[in-house]
């Protein structure tokens, strides 16, 4: 049922609130994917929330290979939180509407959590690089006020990046439609309902995203060209298994992370289709979350041990 967007407008005849377009007449349908989708939402802040807090309360993680994994757990949490719960709702509810401020405080954090996670993926690369090619400087190289420097640029980065594509984005008119294509207000659907030609708007948003996603990309290319050089070269098999294999997790991740993002930010605008980006957005904000616990976890037996561990304070606790 297409709403009436002159409801929505102010004397201007600029749009003030949007409406998300149902996903589908069939209530069924609806609900399965509501339980699927909180299904992986749960899993995802129970599995981020207890490797931060087993890391944080394990004084033996205390490394910064650790210290960056629990900053990407808090950034998973907060890339969920800015966007399931509205799609929940969205899910069951004929109350589909978002404010204009709604709608921009939403991109808002999206996007901040988005680019640090680049970022920080890239801090990752480096940090796995300094200790497998540089590993006699790796304690005075990334001590912990490094650590904190790259992670606060991480933050800060995304944070700029977020108030400057937000604003840009929201200074447009919009005269309508004012029904959103998307499960939220994410870039390429919101720039679509805007008034007059966008091109401009199109190019600028594109641009941004080749500097804060191909950016960071290009230095975790460059960090595992040089660790796979340096493991190419080292004489025992146990010693390149080791070195690989603390590298593993953080490969995966990437790959999980940048395939779907570069596919939904970097592809033509003739090639989008709302039925690609609707499975695309499921992919990289609650699948790829709720994997990246598992991820770590499977092959890292510190990250086992203080889960585990820290599961079984908990259950003490309980039974005190």
């Amino acid at each position: 049922m297409s709403i009436n967007c002159s409801l929505w407008q102010d004397n201007s005849m600029s749009v003030k609130r949007f409406a998300f377009v149902k996903f589908s007449e069939v209530t069924e349908q609806c609900f399965l994917l509501f339980s699927l989708i909180l299904f992986m939402f749960l899993a995802s802040l129970t599995g981020n929330a207890l490797i931060a807090l087993a890391i944080w309360t394990n004084p033996a993680l205390h490394t910064p290979m650790y210290f960056f994994l629990a900053n990407l757990s808090l950034l998973e949490i907060g890339y969920t939180c800015s966007t399931i719960p509205k799609m929940l709702q969205n899910l069951v509810s004929e109350a589909r509407g978002i404010s204009r401020e709604g709608c921009a405080t939403q991109m808002f954090f999206f996007t901040l959590f988005g680019i640090s996670e680049c970022c920080l993926l890239a801090a990752m690369a480096f940090d796995r690089y300094m200790a497998i090619c540089s590993p006699l400087h790796y304690a005075t190289r990334m001590s912990h006020g490094m650590c904190v420097h790259l992670a606060m640029v991480s933050w800060g980065v995304g944070c700029i990046v977020g108030l400057g594509q937000t604003n840009y984005i929201f200074s447009l008119d919009f005269c309508g439609p004012c029904e959103i294509d998307h499960f939220f207000c994410d870039l390429p659907p919101i720039l679509a309902l805007a008034c007059g030609d966008t091109s401009h708007n199109e190019v600028a948003v594109f641009v941004a995203a080749i500097l804060c996603i191909f950016s960071p990309f290009l230095l975790i290319i460059a960090s595992y060209g040089r660790i796979l050089a340096a493991v190419l070269v080292m004489p025992s098999p146990e010693g390149r298994q080791k070195a690989l294999s603390t590298c593993s997790s953080h490969l995966v991740a990437v790959t999980l992370f940048y395939g779907s993002g570069s596919v939904t930010y970097l592809r033509p605008k003739a090639s989008h289709s709302p039925g690609v980006d609707k499975l695309l957005a499921l992919f990289y904000t609650v699948v790829t979350s709720m994997l990246n616990p598992i991820i770590y976890s499977l092959r890292n037996k510190e990250v086992k041990t203080a889960l585990w561990r820290t599961l079984g304070k908990k259950n003490v606790l309980t039974h005190e």
